[in-house]
């Protein structure tokens, strides 16, 4: 469940893009915020896998995930460099960082009356995504569903000064929640308007770095969106 326990495969790649993406490039205690931190699985890899000597501010609603997640911290000793808050990070006193990061809900749906409603990203699953690149932070990793809107995403993003520096693309295999047959009626209607892209029982998962630096640099926002809207 994401958010609560993430699926195996979506979390080693949700770890592999925190590790080439983020953790690789710190340089000094740069301070870390993550949106919904589940059960921690993908950056407690992450920690034991690179030498980082910042900090890094989870937010987990889940209460069960959250006690989960402390318990695994504990475990590895990691509880200097990893803390999660039981809380909603839109609801905190913003946390100053050098890079927000998120595997966020992006399932498309009606409404909030699914089988797991914390996975609901808004009528076309681009809803919380496009909200966490509102915020202001100069580094946003993000990970974006083919099936969520995802020009929608590229277009806010540049609308907030970000441009895609970096990206890489996992194609996944809907699940029990995505093939849910409300959901699944509803990606497709999205899919007639152009707003969800997929192929057969297949869909792109693409972790994305979006930064505001005003260096001048290269912009793959463009490559993204071809590659997102090919299916």
């Amino acid at each position: 469940m994401k958010n609560i326990f993430f699926c195996p495969e979506e979390s080693n790649f949700y770890s592999n893009c925190l590790d080439n993406f983020v953790l690789s490039n710190c340089q000094q205690s740069e301070c870390i915020v993550e949106f919904g931190s589940g059960d921690g699985k993908p950056v407690i890899n992450s920690l034991l896998k690179n030498r980082f000597d910042g900090v890094i501010h989870g937010f987990e609603l889940n209460t069960s995930a959250w006690k989960v997640a402390n318990l695994t911290i504990d475990e590895y000793n990691l509880g200097q460099k990893y803390i999660i808050h039981n809380s909603c990070l839109f609801e905190s006193s913003q946390t100053e960082a050098e890079y927000l990061v998120a595997n966020p809900p992006y399932l498309p749906a009606p409404d909030k009356d699914i089988c797991m409603p914390l996975l609901f990203g808004g009528t076309d699953g681009a809803t919380i995504t496009n909200e966490l690149l509102s915020l202001g932070y100069e580094n946003v990793l993000l990970l974006v569903s083919s099936f969520s809107n995802p020009e929608s995403t590229i277009h806010h993003a540049r609308a907030n000064g970000y441009r895609v520096t970096n990206f890489i693309v996992l194609p996944l295999k809907f699940g029990y929640y995505s093939s849910e047959l409300k959901v699944k009626n509803h990606i497709e209607e999205l899919r007639k308007n152009k707003m969800a892209f997929y192929s057969g029982d297949y869909y792109f998962l693409a972790g994305v770095l979006f930064q505001k630096s005003q260096e001048s640099g290269a912009d793959l926002s463009n490559e993204l969106a071809q590659v997102m809207t090919t299916l």
